[in-house]
C-alpha cells in the first residue's frame, strides 16, 4: 500500500480522484456496459421518435431499435466480424509484431543508453527528455528502462535523481503525442478515429500518419519545455541529494552491442534507399495513382513500414549480439510482444461491439447532429472550443488512463459532432491526444503511475501519490501551455497535420 503523504487540499482532491477511478468497473467491462446501454437505448429511442435531418444532404436520419427481431438477428450474426473487422486490431497486431522484434532483441534498449551516455553533460537533461520522448515508439521500454536509468545518471552526475526520473517521465508520458517516428498508438487511435468519421462518412479513411506533422515539431517544444521545467522548477524544489544510494556505474554499450546498432543502421538505410528510390522519381514504383506520394503505398502502408523496418532492425541487431541464435527465438520475441496485447484483445471485443451498436442505430449521428447544432448556437469559434476539448481530455484521464479505451468511448462522440461542424477527425484526434499527454504524468490511472511511485522510492522511501504529483505538476501546466499556443498558431495559419491531413471537413 502507497502512503498518501500530506492533507492539503489538492492532495485530498487527488486521493478522492484515486478513489474514484479505482472504483469504476474495468474498462472492457465499461465497454460491454456501453453496448448494452446503447441497444435498450436504441429502442426508447425509436418508441420516443427520435430523429434528426442531416445538415448536408438533408435526408432524416430516424432512430434504429436493436432490440426489435431484426436488430437481435443482426447481433447475433455480426459479433465475430464486428470483432476480426474492427480497424485498430489488425493494425496494432502487425505493428506489435515488428515492434516485438525490435524490443526482445535489446535493440531499443541499446538505442537509449546511447543516446543518454553519449550526451555532453550540460545536454544531459535535454537528451533524458528527448529519449523518452523517442522511446514512446514502443510500449513500456521507456517507462521500464529509461525512467530508473535516468536517476542513475543523474545521481552518478551529482544531481538529485528524483529530477533525472521526472524528466524522464515527463517526455516518456507526458510527450505521449510527439516524436520523430511513428509508433503503435498511432495507427491504434487512427484505427478508432477512422472508425468514428465512418459514422458520418462511410468511405472516410483516416491515415495513421494523420498528425505526423504536429507530432515532429511538437518533439522538440516539448523536450525543451521540459529541459526548462526540469532545471528551473523541479531541480531546485528538490535541492541536493542527500539520500543513502549511492551512485552506480552505468554499462557502456560493448563491442558486441555496437556491431549489433552498425548491422541494424545498415539496413535501415539500406530500406530508406529503396523507398526513396520507389518514391523521387516521377514514375517510381512506390508512387500512388497518378504518381502521387500521398496516397502511395508507403503512406497508406505505413504500418508495414513500421513492421519492417523495427523487425528487420531488430533482426540485424539481435543476430549481432547474439540474442537470435535461429528463428525460435525471433519468434519467441514476437510471440512475447503478442502476449502484452491479451487484455487489449479482451478490450477491443467489447469495444468493438460497443461502436458498431452505435452506428447501427444511427444514435451516434443524431447525437453527432444535436451536439453540432447546440455548438453552432453557442458559436464558440475553432480556437475556444479546441481548448475546451483539451482540457476535458485531460480531465476525463485522470479517471481513466488507458489512451485507446478513451478514445474508443470518446471517438465517436466527438469526430461526427466536429466533422458536421467543419472540422477533420484529424484535428479531434490531435486535440484528444494533447489533452491525453498532458495529464498522463499527474494521473494515477496511468497503468504505470504505481511502478513510476516505486522507482522513486529507492531513493525517497517515504515517497507517495502526492510526491509524484507535486512533482510532474509543472510538466503538466507547461506542455498544456505549450501545447496549446502551438495547436493555436497551427489553426491560425492553417498547417496540415500530416500527410493528406487537412484541419477541415466538407460534407
Amino acid at each position: 500500500m502507497v502512503k498518501k503523504i500530506g492533507k492539503g487540499l489538492f492532495t485530498r482532491f487527488l486521493n478522492a480522484t484515486e478513489r474514484v477511478g479505482n472504483a469504476l468497473p474495468h474498462p472492457a467491462t465499461l465497454f460491454a456496459i456501453f453496448a448494452l446501454a446503447i441497444v435498450l437505448i436504441s429502442g426508447l429511442a425509436e418508441l420516443l421518435g427520435w430523429q434528426a435531418t442531416h445538415p448536408g444532404t438533408k435526408e432524416v436520419i430516424d432512430s434504429v431499435n436493436l432490440m426489435s427481431e431484426d436488430g437481435i438477428h443482426r447481433i447475433l450474426t455480426k459479433m465475430v466480424t464486428n470483432f476480426t473487422g474492427f480497424a485498430p486490431l489488425g493494425i496494432v497486431v502487425v505493428a506489435m509484431l515488428g515492434i516485438g522484434i525490435a524490443e526482445s532483441s535489446g535493440l531499443i534498449g541499446a538505442i537509449i543508453r546511447m543516446l543518454v551516455l553519449s550526451s555532453p553533460r550540460h545536454l544531459l537533461t535535454f537528451v533524458i527528455v528527448f529519449a523518452g520522448i523517442l522511446s514512446n515508439v514502443a510500449s513500456s521500454v521507456g517507462y521500464v528502462l529509461l525512467v530508473p536509468l535516468a536517476g542513475i545518471i543523474f545521481l552518478s552526475a551529482g544531481r538529485h535523481p528524483i529530477a533525472g526520473m521526472a524528466a524522464a517521465f515527463a517526455g516518456v508520458s507526458g510527450g505521449y503525442s510527439a516524436n520523430l517516428v511513428l509508433g503503435t498508438i498511432d495507427p491504434l487511435l487512427a484505427g478508432l478515429s477512422q472508425e468514428a468519421a465512418r459514422i458520418v462518412d462511410p468511405e472516410y479513411f483516416v491515415n495513421p500518419t494523420a498528425n505526423y506533422y504536429f507530432m515532429v515539431v511538437s518533439t522538440f517544444f516539448i523536450a525543451f519545455g521540459g529541459t526548462w521545467v526540469t532545471e528551473k522548477i523541479v531541480e531546485p524544489r528538490l535541492g541536493k541529494y542527500s539520500g543513502e544510494v549511492e551512485g552506480e556505474k552505468i554499462e557502456r554499450l560493448g563491442k558486441q552491442e555496437k556491431r549489433g546498432l552498425k548491422n541494424a543502421g545498415i539496413f535501415g538505410l539500406i530500406f530508406i534507399a529503396i523507398m526513396l528510390i520507389g518514391l523521387l522519381p516521377a514514375n517510381g514504383f512506390l508512387r500512388g495513382p497518378e504518381g502521387t506520394i500521398l496516397k502511395s503505398p508507403v503512406i497508406k502502408g505505413v504500418v508495414a513500414i513500421i513492421f519492417l523496418v523495427a523487425g528487420g532492425m531488430g533482426l540485424f541487431y539481435g543476430i549481432a549480439v547474439g540474442k537470435f541464435k535461429n528463428d525460435a527465438d525471433v519468434m519467441k520475441g514476437m510471440g512475447e510482444a503478442m502476449k502484452t496485447l491479451a487484455m487489449y484483445l479482451v478490450l477491443v471485443f467489447f469495444a468493438a461491439q460497443f461502436v458498431a451498436y452505435f452506428k447501427w442505430s444511427k444514435l451516434g449521428v443524431i447525437f453527432a447532429i444535436q451536439g453540432a447544432e447546440v455548438l453552432t448556437a453557442i458559436n464558440l469559434g475553432l480556437i475556444p472550443l479546441m481548448i475546451l476539448f483539451i482540457i476535458l481530455s485531460g480531465i476525463i484521464n485522470l479517471a481513466m488512463g488507458s489512451a485507446s479505451a478513451k478514445w474508443a468511448i470518446m471517438a465517436p462522440i466527438f469526430i461526427p459532432m466536429f466533422m458536421f461542424l467543419g472540422y477533420s477527425p484529424e484535428l479531434t484526434q490531435v486535440v484528444y491526444r494533447i489533452g491525453d499527454s498532458v495529464t498522463n504524468i499527474i494521473s494515477p490511472m496511468m497503468s504505470f503511475f504505481a511502478m513510476i511511485i516505486a522507482f522513486v522510492q529507492k531513493y525517497d522511501s517515504k515517497a507517495g501519490i502526492g510526491t509524484i504529483i507535486a512533482t510532474m505538476l509543472p510538466y503538466t501546466l507547461v506542455f498544456f501551455l505549450i501545447w496549446t499556443v502551438l495547436l493555436v498558431i497551427w489553426l491560425l495559419f492553417g498547417f496540415p497535420l500530416g500527410p493528406d491531413a487537412a484541419l477541415h471537413y466538407q460534407m
